[in-house]
């Protein structure tokens, strides 16, 4: 994956490509992407707004969206790429593999960085490995499976 050949890309510019909406829209901008790997920043860990707050902290469970939401964000890019509209729509379907670092993330300091490697794509679905850092600092990382309806 290089930086050279894309601009940072703001997440506003690419709601159309996603299912989600709103402040469930956790990630704020994509910093590269390929046809395997998308990298995606957010802050949105330390916005006392997220939708996923629970008493005023954030699980590290949660992470787990996160690397999904980049598994969407990299879908919609390639549908656009490839056919110039969006990706089929998905249901999650499995989480595996999953480990964590911390236990909540509202008290990590800085942005997170969230990678999603596309390992497998077939006619009923995807799988993607995530993983999710602040700086040099691992928090979490796991796969996300994806099924057509």
């Amino acid at each position: 994956m290089s930086d050279a050949g894309f601009d940072l890309i703001p997440i506003g510019d690419l709601r159309e490509l996603i299912p989600h909406a709103g402040r469930m829209c956790l990630l704020e901008a994509v910093l590269a992407w390929d046809e395997q790997t998308i990298r995606c920043t957010t802050d949105s860990h330390r916005d006392p707004r997220n939708p996923l707050r629970s008493d005023e902290r954030l699980s590290a469970l949660h992470l787990c969206e996160y690397g999904a939401q980049a598994m969407a964000v990299h879908g919609g890019l390639l549908a656009r790429l490839e056919h110039g509209g969006t990706a089929a729509p998905g249901m999650l379907a499995a989480l595996r593999e999953v480990e964590f670092a911390v236990e909540r993330i509202d008290d990590i300091e800085g942005p997170l960085t969230v990678v999603a490697h596309k390992k497998i794509v077939g006619p009923t679905g995807w799988l993607y490995e995530f993983e999710v850092a602040a700086g040099a600092r691992w928090l979490a990382r796991g796969r996300v499976s994806v099924i057509r309806p």
